[in-house]
């Protein structure tokens, strides 16, 4: 009778033992998947506070490396919506920030100063319908205008390079210095195609931005004014003609 009855509670325990380690591996499961949303939490904060050290490096090393004096700014608005895209930085004229100074990262050039108040300035950038800023091909003679075409946001146009002049996709376009608008050597970005325009004297070249508008959160005001001789030259040329 106790065999009997042994081998039976053992067969009528068997079922019970297995919702026993189910129920266990239920409230084991749960408590990994808690555990694992939370390693995540901490490597996506982990991440972007890598990141953050990163682009504080890079702007750090822009200032020690920059040939002008330049203002620390914050991005506080945008408007990147339309074909007047503006940008809003955080300092005015009590940081000595004036009207056509131009806004840059380490990247490269992301606009231009276009109204200063006391404390904000709004900027005039780069995907803008009326923003244009002379341009050359990095190590190379070749000037022409670069503006934006209002299609890609990223996407930049330089015009009025001539035919003859070779210019080949991955080579950089910066900052001539020939307008006495922006210093020369401020990188726009890399050139991605090049329309030879069958029947014209010049070519459309295509760039991709360095600068990327959305993520930009921080830059620097580059303190750097025309000469005011050039521009009294420019005036009387206008003037006589």
């Amino acid at each position: 009778m106790r065999k009997v009855s042994v081998t039976f509670l053992s067969y009528l325990e068997q079922p019970l033992a297995n919702i026993r380690i189910y129920r266990q591996a239920l409230k084991t499961n749960t408590y990994l998947q808690r555990q694992n949303v939370l390693l995540q939490d901490e490597l996506s904060r982990l991440r972007s506070a890598e990141q953050q050290n990163d682009i504080l490096r890079d702007l750090l090393d822009f200032r020690e490396k920059s040939q002008y004096p330049v203002i620390p700014v914050m991005i506080v608005a945008k408007d990147l919506t339309g074909l007047n895209n503006s940008l809003t930085v955080s300092a005015g004229e009590l940081a000595n920030v004036k009207t056509g100074m131009p806004l840059v990262t380490p990247d490269g050039l992301a606009g231009q100063v276009i109204v200063s108040a006391k404390n904000y300035s709004q900027i005039l950038p780069y995907s803008n319908a009326l923003f244009n800023v002379s341009a050359r091909v990095q190590d190379s003679r070749a000037v022409g205008i670069v503006s934006w075409q209002g299609t890609t946001q990223n996407e930049l146009v330089m015009r009025l390079v001539p035919q003859t002049i070779e210019v080949e996709k991955g080579q950089v376009i910066e900052t001539s210095g020939f307008s006495n608008q922006f210093p020369a050597g401020i990188p726009i970005g890399e050139v991605t195609r090049v329309d030879p325009r069958e029947g014209f004297d010049t070519q459309t070249i295509y760039l991709n931005a360095f600068v990327d508008l959305f993520t930009l959160a921080e830059g620097f005001i580059i303190q750097f004014e025309p000469d005011s001789t050039v521009n009294r030259l420019i005036e009387t040329q206008e003037e006589l003609f």
